[in-house]
């Protein structure tokens, strides 16, 4: 739906990471949220706030030293809502190797100054 989808990436640094060595589950939904939030601002040019997460799902860990690199595209438009749809991919530096790490669904709500729940476009 959205026109181009947006991306972000994020060098995975020690202070993300956990006793593995990988990133943290709530860093990564951390970043797929910020991305995702992104995506729906620049599709409804609105202020948006976070209604729900559904569907996160961790297929394989992002390691200390790699890009994780996330990609969002908005998959539904509501009256007020919009739903986003987020891909995380894990780049090794020096050689460019990439795998699929981890994927959301990010539901998010346009409000006025008041947070009241406005139409989107």
């Amino acid at each position: 739906m959205s026109e181009q989808p947006t991306k972000t990436v994020e060098v995975v640094f020690p202070q993300h990471v956990n006793h593995y060595g990988s990133l943290f589950g709530g860093e990564a939904l951390r970043m797929m949220d910020t991305v995702a939030f992104v995506a729906a601002t620049r599709y409804t040019r609105r202020t948006m706030v976070t209604k729900a997460v559904t569907d996160v799902e961790y297929r394989a860990p992002v390691h200390h030293g790699e890009i994780a690199e996330m990609t969002a595209a908005v998959v539904e438009v509501g009256r007020t809502s919009v739903a986003v749809e987020v891909e995380m991919t894990a780049e090794v530096l020096l050689s460019g190797e990439r795998r699929s790490c981890g994927s959301g669904r990010f539901t998010f709500v346009a409000i006025d100054e008041d947070e009241t729940a406005v139409t989107v476009r």
